[in-house]
């Protein structure tokens, strides 16, 4: 049986498992061992899944008595500690606060693996709260798991809020991941850590059974070592739920497969637009790797306008209007799915609102607020009701200095396929005192409007201090879309993928592999 997991594909997984040179329990035992033996300094992991291996070895007999569900059956997968599984685990967003609580059952997409026959390996750290509870937090800090550390500098920041579901796949200590996504939480910590990322339309994944932070910006998506194995995995989680409006809204276009978008030469004829206005001349090694990620697509046949710029990202209206909007949606959501927690211990206090969050910290300062505060806790307490006219003034105008007159605008204005962006710049040093500054990011329009991302690796920038031979970080690039764009930016991301192999594991872990 083969045992080497470094860079295995979810494609070459399913290969050797229908060739019998591996089994489904076999690929769980390695990325447990991996998980045990290299997980300790990179803490990417908050716990592993006691029923793993027995879900495995069900997994196992079905394929031998012919059944395979499909492309992921018997695939292991991380999970963000803020997706709900009706198991021996725990979710909690990386919180002490939810430690005397669990789920009342999986999250529709925890379910939805399930039955595409996926094993849930291990829940992934996370910035705690998904990077909500302050605007000076570490990214990958959670009460619960300590700080993820990002696989190619262990002195860097993995991103957030999908921190330990980036720096767990890029170190190979799992096939494939979910993340979830506010603005920036699934593409910001897969360009740090060298990986591809799918940030979904809203109302493509169901939210029901996550911990959430905005019901018009959350989505659910895949992370992965190649946009390939990132879209296997989106395939499975399309199904419409009755528990999640955003799912049944009539302009909703999904794929049970979304490997049929896979192609090589997808650049060929395609016409792309490149932003650079407030995306772009943050640093200036990242802005090299921009302009070769142009001249290869170029050389791809693609017709790339620059600069394709966004009309309304310097509007300042629209970042007010996001704010104002999450940290109403906050105060409600996060009641809503407090409400739906199971009493496991009753010696312990269970938060059921937004205020019993915030004294539960003050009376665990200690663990919990030790590094950083929890103001934007208090300022999502004082916001106004979720029917308030300040709040439904916010939605329509950050919605439409978003879409309608930002992203749709340029689209319509150069006739795109899609627009690109640098992801964001190098990740930078980790900072318990201050909390880090990210350069550079462009997932703003589309977060307000609620369309897609996909972002893929797109070279190295080599960063250190002077005299230093310094440390090679990884740099991605965004293909940004439409509503419902998700095949189109697929194809793109995939095609550039293939002409640039950007992508390089980290040296630490690919030798301890």
């Amino acid at each position: 049986m083969k045992a080497d997991l470094s860079e295995v594909t979810v494609f070459q997984l399913q290969d050797d498992m229908a060739a019998g040179a591996r089994t489904s329990a076999g690929i769980c035992e390695g990325y447990l061992a991996a998980i045990a033996a290299l997980d300790g300094d990179l803490r990417s992991v908050i716990e592993t899944n006691p029923d793993a291996l027995a879900i495995a070895e069900q997994m196992d007999r079905e394929r031998a008595s012919g059944r395979v569900r499909g492309p992921l059956h018997g695939i292991p997968i991380l999970l963000k500690d803020n997706i709900d599984t009706d198991d021996r685990m725990q979710t909690t967003a990386g919180s002490l606060a939810l430690l005397g609580s669990r789920p009342a059952g999986d999250a529709t997409v925890a379910a939805s693996l399930r039955q595409a026959g996926a094993v849930i390996l291990a829940k992934a750290n996370l910035s705690e709260w998904a990077n909500w509870r302050s605007t000076s937090s570490n990214s990958g800090w959670s009460a619960r798991g300590g700080q993820c550390c990002n696989p190619y500098d262990l002195a860097r920041s993995p991103g957030g809020s999908s921190s330990g579901s980036g720096a767990a796949v890029s170190a190979n200590l799992a096939a494939v991941a979910l993340g979830t996504e506010t603005d920036g939480s699934i593409v910001n910590p897969s360009t740090v850590c060298g990986i591809a990322g799918i940030k979904p339309t809203v109302g493509l994944s169901s939210r029901a059974g996550v911990i959430p932070i905005s019901h018009t910006q959350d989505t659910v998506g895949p992370m992965a070592r190649t946009v390939a194995d990132a879209a296997a995995v989106l395939g499975a989680l399309t199904a419409a739920d009755v528990r999640d409006a955003a799912t049944g809204s009539p302009q909703r276009t999904v794929h049970a497969d979304y490997r049929r978008f896979l192609d090589a030469d997808g650049l060929r004829g395609a016409r792309i637009g490149a932003a650079r206005n407030e995306v772009s001349g943050f640093d200036a090694a990242t802005d090299r790797i921009y302009a070769e990620a142009i001249a290869a697509m170029r050389d791809a046949g693609a017709e790339v306008i620059d600069p394709a710029d966004i009309p309304t990202i310097e509007d300042d209206r629209m970042r007010a209007s996001e704010r104002l909007v999450m940290m109403t949606e906050f105060k409600h959501d996060i009641g809503a799915y407090l409400a739906t927690r199971v009493v496991v211990d009753a010696d312990m206090p269970q938060p059921r609102t937004l205020a019993d969050l915030i004294q539960f910290n003050l009376d665990h300062a200690e663990q919990e607020l030790a590094l950083f505060g929890q103001e934007q806790f208090e300022r999502a307490q004082e916001s106004g009701p979720i029917d308030g006219e300040a709040y439904l003034e916010a939605l329509t105008t950050g919605q439409r200095l978003a879409g309608a007159e930002g992203l749709d605008a340029v689209l319509d204005a150069y006739n795109l396929d899609a627009l690109i962006a640098p992801t964001g710049g190098p990740p930078p040093l980790i900072d318990p005192q201050f909390g880090e500054t990210f350069q550079g990011g462009s997932s703003r329009c589309a977060a307000v409007a609620g369309y897609p991302l996909v972002t893929v690796p797109a070279g190295f920038v080599t960063v250190g201090e002077e005299g230093d031979a310094g440390v090679d970080l990884p740099i991605g690039l965004t293909f940004m879309g439409r509503a419902w764009s998700e095949p189109v930016l697929i194809r793109l991301a995939y095609a550039f993928e293939r002409i640039t192999q950007a992508r390089r594991p980290p040296q630490r872990f690919s030798l301890a592999l």
